[in-house]
């Protein structure tokens, strides 16, 4: 689904705030609530958790009235917290202090591209990377016949399956931005894409179905990859 950069840009404002003392002492950027701060930051934590986030691998963000929240660059996810969370507009540009991730524009790509999308989150699992890589760039990795299918929206049956595109890797992000575009225009309906020998990219209508859909899309990696 796509729509009008103008339609969308104007649903996130332009204001640069500035960064606030909150409760407890801790420090968030104004515009930026607190409590979702708080919930990215514990989505980072649980991620690393899982082996899905080692170190300080993975970016994850979430649509706000206010702008992107996303990670700040170079943070180890097993000690993510709210203060590590930043704002940015529709373009990446940061609306306050502190480097937003590197891969801020793929994110970005995804809440221009659908305005439905309200959480994307990056991760760098074992079964993700190793898989993309046995597929390779301009493929598409299916699993088919697995009960988690349905995990997913459009999929009513086990029998429908789930096609994820692979993209070749780059530190160009504006290479890679156009790889994962003409990507996600072959396979419209795919709820993620993943990166060669790099990892995956999953997204939801909200934060809590992003989380399940990195869930389900992990059991069925782990069981592709041990067919």
């Amino acid at each position: 689904m796509t729509h009008s950069r103008a339609s969308l840009k104007a649903r996130l404002p332009s204001r640069k705030p500035n960064v606030r003392l909150v409760a407890n002492g801790m420090v968030v950027q104004t515009g930026l609530d607190l409590e979702t701060a708080q919930k990215l930051a514990e989505t980072g934590r649980w991620l690393h958790a899982h082996g899905w986030a080692p170190a300080t691998s993975g970016n994850f963000s979430q649509r706000t009235d206010a702008g992107i929240a996303i990670t700040s660059s170079g943070r180890d996810k097993s000690q993510l917290t709210a203060e590590q969370i930043l704002l940015v507009d529709l373009d990446g540009r940061p609306l306050g202090e502190g480097r937003p991730s590197a891969e801020t524009l793929l994110h970005c790509q995804l809440y221009r591209r659908d305005p439905i999308i309200g959480a994307v989150l990056h991760t760098h699992s074992v079964a993700a990377t190793v898989l993309s890589r046995r597929v390779g760039a301009g493929g598409t990795l299916v699993a088919a016949g697995y009960e988690l299918v349905k995990a997913f929206p459009g999929r009513s049956s086990h029998e429908i399956p789930l096609r994820l595109p692979v993209v070749a890797n780059s530190q160009d992000m504006q290479v890679l931005m156009a790889a994962a575009e003409s990507a996600l225009d072959t396979e419209p309906t795919a709820p993620a894409y993943l990166i060669a020998g790099h990892g995956s990219y999953v997204w939801g209508r909200d934060l809590a179905a992003a989380r399940s859909q990195v869930e389900a899309l992990e059991f069925l990696l782990a069981c592709l990859l041990n067919e």
